[in-house]
């Protein structure tokens, strides 16, 4: 039987827009109670208000930023049962051409606030003896292209991460897993002078919504049933 999760809570980070915002709206409608999280005040104040959400603007590559989260979902909703670990960036470029700074900046959120975030949230899910923990990896987690090779450090890195805390945990009923999401059309690459869309010739590349109802799939699985990883491309996928 598929996993209830009407007054379950949930912390998702990146909400601002693009897959955590879905995630997060998908949650909502299941009936979960959900803290959001993102950078930006203004894409959070879009959100329909209700009792059952709270947003807080902050960035997650600050130190405390995962801790105030947690608080916040135990202040607000009494505890935590659902993490989904999804705020990332994306810098890319061949030696000469990409900006150093962004990638290292990459490397801060994607790595060092990514396993900052997931070991608070691991820690709680360990002490209270269940829950759900779930970081946005990517399929450039599994493969490398010359160009994206710092941000498939990171998602590797976060592959690496997650295995780890699932082993960990493995004796308990803590679930932790993560998602390979291929191109979806978010805000992500935005910044990009040729969108990754145009220049992988897709012609129908992932939504947010395609990949927070797959996500919502691993959430709602039966007790018995865990899905460490889930690859979730567009049929056109080639690599």
């Amino acid at each position: 039987m598929a996993e209830s999760l009407e007054g379950k809570v949930a912390v998702v980070t990146g909400a601002g827009s693009g897959i955590g915002r879905a995630i997060a709206e998908a949650l909502r409608d299941a009936g979960a109670r959900v803290v959001v999280n993102g950078r930006s005040e203004k894409k959070l104040a879009t959100y329909a208000p209700g009792d059952d959400l709270v947003t807080v603007a902050a960035d997650i590559a600050l130190p405390d930023t995962a801790e105030n989260l947690l608080a916040t979902a135990k202040d607000k909703f009494g505890g935590c049962d659902i993490f989904v670990n999804n705020a990332g960036l994306f810098a890319s470029g061949g030696i000469d051409e990409i900006d150093i700074d962004a990638m290292c900046a990459m490397v801060r959120v994607n790595v060092e606030a990514a396993f900052r975030a997931a070991y608070v949230f691991a820690r709680h899910l360990r002490a209270q003896g269940t829950g759900h923990l779930i970081t946005t990896s990517s399929i450039l987690g599994t493969k490398v292209r010359p160009i994206a090779s710092a941000y498939a450090g990171t998602k590797y890195a976060v592959e690496a991460m997650t295995e780890g805390l699932r082993m960990e945990l493995a004796d308990t009923d803590v679930k932790v897993s993560c998602f390979q999401p291929g191109l979806v059309m978010t805000d992500l690459h935005n910044h990009m002078d040729v969108h990754p869309k145009e220049a992988s010739g897709m012609d129908t590349p992932l939504t947010p919504k395609d990949v927070a109802e797959c996500v919502m799939f691993m959430l709602t699985s039966p007790p018995n049933v865990f899905i460490p990883r889930m690859m979730i491309v567009p049929k056109e996928t080639a690599i």
